[in-house]
């Protein structure tokens, strides 16, 4: 398939017109988000896929894919799977965020030139503060440290977190983590720990930032027996609603919340990266549930 001929008339059309680069992501509702909010804030907006998979691409075409973009007039581009990292060396200019996290989920094109962001670490400290409130000072588990967790928790840290303790099986992984950020988050203490029981019990919250739970990666990251009274629980996940752990979570009476708030937090400081206005993010949560009704609603 043509690149150029599949994208085309999206940017003639559109007073915006972005993307989302990645693979196997046919099934995302990122268009539905961002469209919808766009028409309510009264503009043209129109979100295009480009699946790698799809179009039968090679990983190599990803510096000619982003560059047509750029090319086209688009605003920008969301970024996802398997691209966050290596796009990074595509981009002029990288935010601090991006840099520090070493992954890119959003690139804005302006003044011809290709700007590097993340807001992944965005979303997840709207869904801490949306759910959980204020978590000045607390001490925090996470379970994961790969790219998603990085930027969860580099939130943490931001969100005035006191200590956060990383558990991962790769246990230099979550030592490079840690010391990456606490070079830069110096007020909050981060630790490794060599068993996930070891980061669990006694902290006020869990993180988990694992694909484990996802419908195509099932089951739990931990023993859910590890989970006391009075913790709260964030699982990064939203495909399946609910994994396994949130309803280990729910039966145990342990507040809790799944990854839309998350997905919706990130979408909407990309959208203003986009387009200049700030969305309604409470309007683009109520899209999104609505869009995963629908499709629960054609399933049952």
């Amino acid at each position: 398939m043509n690149l150029q001929s599949s994208l085309h008339s999206t940017s003639l059309l559109s007073s915006h017109a972005v993307g989302l680069i990645g693979r196997g992501i046919l099934a995302s509702r990122s268009p539905a988000i961002h469209e919808a909010e766009a028409r309510a804030q009264g503009m043209a907006l129109a979100y295009r896929l480009v699946d790698f998979t799809h179009m039968g691409w090679g990983d190599e075409e990803l510096s000619r894919a982003v560059k047509m973009l750029a090319d086209m007039g688009y605003s920008g581009s969301n970024v996802t799977f398997p691209f966050k990292q290596t796009v990074a060396a595509l981009c002029d200019e990288l935010s601090a965020e991006a840099q520090v996290l070493e992954a890119v989920n959003t690139l804005v094109f302006r003044d011809g030139k290709i700007i590097g962001e993340n807001t992944d670490w965005i979303g997840f400290s709207w869904l801490i503060e949306r759910h959980f409130g204020s978590i000045a000072g607390a001490s925090v588990a996470q379970i994961g440290t790969g790219g998603a967790g990085s930027a969860t928790a580099l939130a943490l840290a931001q969100l005035g977190a006191g200590e956060v303790v990383l558990y991962d099986p790769a246990a230099g992984r979550a030592q490079a983590l840690a010391d990456r950020l606490q070079a830069i988050c110096p007020d909050c203490a981060f630790r490794v720990a060599a068993e996930p029981v070891g980061a669990i019990k006694g902290r006020a919250g869990i993180v988990n930032a694992t694909p484990v739970g996802m419908a195509s990666v099932p089951g739990v990251p931990f023993d859910p027996d590890l989970l006391d009274e009075g913790q709260w629980l964030a699982d990064i996940i939203y495909f399946p609603l609910e994994t396994q752990l949130l309803s280990a979570a729910r039966a145990r009476g342990i507040a809790h919340a799944n990854g839309v708030s998350m997905v919706v937090g990130q979408a909407a400081k990309a959208f203003e990266h986009f387009t200049g206005v700030i969305p309604d993010r409470e309007r683009m949560l109520a899209t999104l549930q609505a869009a995963i009704a629908a499709e629960s609603d054609q399933k049952a």
